[in-house]
C-alpha cells in the first residue's frame, strides 16, 4: 500500500532521528556507570519483552528457523559495533565508517545470495572506498587508510555486521516482519551482553574496561527506560513508513540518520566536520544512496 501525505515520512524520520542521536543516551548511561554494551543488552531485553507480550508466538517462530539465529548474530554484532563505537569515539567518523556498508553488502550478498558483482556494484564500492580513504587518512593529506582507534574499528565492524543483517533479512523474507524484528532484538540482547561479560573476565585498559552491570542511579535508569521506548517507537515507525512508501524512497529517507548524527554531534559536543572528512562522508553517502536505490525491492529494517 502506497500512501500519500507526510505521516509515513515523519515515521521514517523518527526512526532515523532516534538512531542518529542514539549516541547521546548511550553516553549518558555510560557516565552513570552503565557501559554501552550492558545498556544495549538491557534496552533490547525490554523491547523483546514487550514484543513477546504482544505476540507470544514469536518465540516459537524464532526457535523453528535457525537462519533467524544467524540474523540475531548479525544484528547483535551491529549493536556491539555501532552502540559501543558512537559512545566512546567521534560520532561523525564512526557513523560514516559504519555506512561503508555497501562495500560489505556486495561481498556478503555474493557469498550468501549468490548475487553477481555487477559493474554498477563495483562503482559503488569504489566510491565508498574512496570516501573511506579520505576519512581514515591523516588530516591534510592522503595516507594509509587504517582506523586510528577502537571506536573506528567498531564502526567498520558494525557496518559489516549490518550488511550481513540486511542480507539475512532478504534471505529470510518468507518469515514474518515481527519474527525478523524479534530475531534482531534477541541478538541485541545476547551479543552485547556476551562481549561485555567476556571483557569483564579479562584484563583491559581504557575503553576496553567494562565491569559487571550495576545500578546506574535514577537518571541512568530513566534514560534507559526512555531510550527503550524510543527504540520501540522507532522500529514501529519504520514498519509504518516502509509499508506505505516505495522501497527506494524509504531507503533514501532512512539515510537521513547520517545527517541527524552529524548535526547532533556538532551541536552537543566539540566535534567539527572538516572539509576532508566531509568530502569522504559525501562519497560514502553517495555510495549508500546508490546502493539503496539499487536494492529498492529488498526488505528494510532498522539497526
Amino acid at each position: 500500500m502506497v500512501e500519500r501525505g507526510f505521516r509515513p515520512y515523519l515515521a521514517l524520520l523518527l526512526n532515523a532521528a532516534v538512531w542518529g542521536m542514539s549516541w547521546w543516551p548511550l553516553r549518558q548511561m555510560q557516565q552513570a556507570g552503565l557501559h554501552p554494551l550492558w545498556a544495549s543488552s538491557m534496552t533490547y531485553l525490554l523491547g523483546a519483552s514487550v514484543l513477546l507480550c504482544v505476540q507470544p508466538g514469536l518465540w516459537s517462530e524464532y526457535r523453528r528457523h535457525p537462519a533467524l539465529w544467524v540474523l540475531s548474530l548479525a544484528a547483535g554484532s551491529t549493536m556491539v559495533g555501532f552502540n559501543w563505537g558512537v559512545a566512546i569515539g567521534e560520532v561523525i567518523r564512526v557513523v560514516l565508517l559504519f555506512y561503508l556498508m555497501p562495500v560489505w553488502a556486495v561481498l556478503i550478498a555474493r557469498v550468501v545470495l549468490k548475487e553477481p558483482i555487477s559493474p554498477a556494484a563495483q562503482v559503488r564500492v569504489a566510491i565508498a572506498l574512496a570516501g573511506a580513504v579520505l576519512i581514515l587518512s591523516p588530516p591534510g593529506h592522503l595516507g594509509m587508510p587504517v582506523p586510528s582507534g577502537l571506536a573506528e574499528w567498531l564502526g567498520l565492524m558494525g557496518g559489516a555486521a549490518f550488511a550481513l543483517n540486511n542480507v539475512m533479512l532478504k534471505h529470510q523474507e518468507a518469515r514474518s516482519a515481527q519474527g525478523r524484528l524479534f530475531g534482531m532484538f534477541v541478538g541485541g540482547i545476547v551479543a552485547p551482553a556476551a562481549v561485555a561479560f567476556l571483557l569483564t573476565l579479562s584484563l583491559g585498559s581504557g575503553n576496553v574496561v567494562v565491569g559487571y552491570p550495576h545500578w546506574p542511579g535514577v537518571w541512568g535508569v530513566a534514560v534507559l527506560l526512555v531510550f527503550s521506548v524510543l527504540l520501540l517507537l522507532a522500529n514501529y515507525g519504520l514498519q509504518y513508513g516502509a509499508s506505505r512508501l516505495p522501497a527506494n524512497v524509504t531507503a533514501v529517507v532512512m539515510l537521513s540518520e547520517v545527517v541527524f548524527a552529524t548535526l547532533s554531534a556538532i551541536a552537543l559536543t566539540d566535534e567539527r566536520l572538516t572539509l576532508q572528512v566531509g568530502m569522504g562522508g559525501l562519497l560514502i553517502f553517495t555510495a549508500a544512496v546508490l546502493s539503496a536505490l539499487h536494492g529498492a525491492k529488498a526488505p528494510l529494517e532498522g539497526h
